[in-house]
């Protein structure tokens, strides 16, 4: 059983929390493959997701996981909702706790926004991502989709390389995979690469040879132009050529190493149309995964909440 009712962030989530979720996530991913994909385990529940940024991936995912498991779902967009009239994020949490609901999904441009609203809330919070602090449950369904794939993470070595600096998902990646013994190699531009990410735990690599030398998996991040305030690059033609991931470079990853993106991928820049399209390709699996992840973190916030609230 989770140690917590809400799931804000990987810093804090010790290992034997991340592996109780990716073993039920990974019964869940079985579930799936299934002709009957609806379950009464949640019946009775309530999941409200708030996002207050646009996403397609995450908050589809948390609906469907929802509803896959029973529980009545409700979508609010920031846009369309009371924020535009001047409510605060305390105002709306209070609002939503007093229509008796049980989990909160959230995305939200503020780091710190979901625990913030977690304090002021009964229901669970879910972290679908906060500024450029964490995204957990992305992180999550990453590690599920590789250990799924070589059956474990302890000893694998994980390259990481685009925009490591606005990457919450990089964040959280490295927290979670250090936790369970891999090894996190980063390459970016130096603009891009937070200066102090190997005091937790990173290894930065100085080529993209170096990052992708005898890795497991090696993951592309997107180019987020929405989170710079300058010019950190001369352009994405020049990114591309001199950072993006290219088919001659997976030549010194292992043989059976897989190619990682959480989406949206900018193609050409990050990734090559091949690399995203070919055999060694994981992106649409996590999609998948990225279901199974929220569907077991539904369910074990649930198990929490009916034995300590």
């Amino acid at each position: 059983m989770l140690k917590r009712k809400d799931m804000l962030g990987l810093y804090e989530t010790d290992a034997e929390e991340i592996c109780e979720i990716l073993d039920t996530a990974d019964k869940m991913r079985e579930f799936l493959d299934g002709k009957n994909k609806k379950s009464d385990l949640l019946a009775g529940k309530s999941l409200i997701t708030l996002f207050y940024e646009n996403s397609t991936r995450t908050r589809t995912s948390f609906e469907l996981a929802g509803k896959y498991l029973g529980a009545n779902e409700v979508n609010i967009s920031a846009a369309a909702s009371s924020v535009q009239k001047g409510e605060t994020l305390i105002d709306t949490g209070e609002t939503l706790d007093s229509m008796k609901i049980d989990f909160i999904a959230i995305r939200h441009p503020m780091a710190g926004a979901p625990r913030l609203l977690a304090e002021h809330v009964k229901a669970s919070v879910l972290n679908g991502g906060d500024g450029m602090n964490e995204h957990p449950t992305q992180a999550l369904l990453d590690m599920l989709t590789v250990r799924r794939k070589f059956g474990k993470i302890k000893g694998l070595k994980i390259a990481i390389l685009g925009d490591i600096k606005h990457s919450r998902v990089a964040k959280s990646n490295l927290f979670g995979l250090k936790k369970l013994g891999a090894e996190v190699w980063m390459y970016s531009p130096e603009t891009l690469m937070p200066k102090a990410i190997e005091k937790l735990g990173a290894k930065v690599a100085k080529s993209r040879e170096e990052a992708i030398e005898g890795a497991d998996a090696v993951m592309g991040l997107r180019i987020q132009l929405e989170r710079q305030h300058g010019g950190l690059f001369p352009s994405l033609s020049e990114y591309s050529k001199f950072y993006g991931v290219k088919d001659e470079l997976l030549k010194y990853a292992k043989k059976d190493a897989v190619i990682l993106h959480p989406g949206p991928v900018n193609r050409g820049v990050e990734l090559t149309p091949t690399l995203i399209d070919g055999k060694s390709s994981e992106i649409l699996e996590q999609v998948t995964c990225g279901v199974a992840v929220r569907m077991a973190l539904l369910k074990l916030l649930s198990e929490y909440r009916e034995a300590n609230l």
